[in-house]
């Protein structure tokens, strides 16, 4: 801020509340009508299931570590009748 005569600060503020509305309504519109949300967190826990099958002693003993770390999730991390 410039304390000098002649230069005055102005409160702005903008909101953005009815642009992030529009953008969300143009992103659920991209989706179609068919898209299926359930569907889809099915099918990305089946990959997350495929991925990190059939690991052999090695590999499982590393995922095992990397899971405890925090950086991967647990097998059933998505599972909430597992909790």
């Amino acid at each position: 801020m410039n304390d000098s005569p002649g230069h005055d600060s102005v409160a702005f503020s903008l909101d953005l509340t009815l642009e992030e509305s529009r953008r969300r309504a143009a992103v659920v519109a991209a989706l179609g009508d068919d898209w299926d949300p359930p569907a889809v967190l099915r099918a990305e826990e089946e990959a997350h299931r495929l991925l990190y099958s059939g690991l052999d002693a090695e590999q499982e003993r590393t995922y095992a570590m990397l899971v405890e770390a925090g950086v991967l999730p647990g097998r059933d991390a998505g599972d909430a009748a597992s909790h």
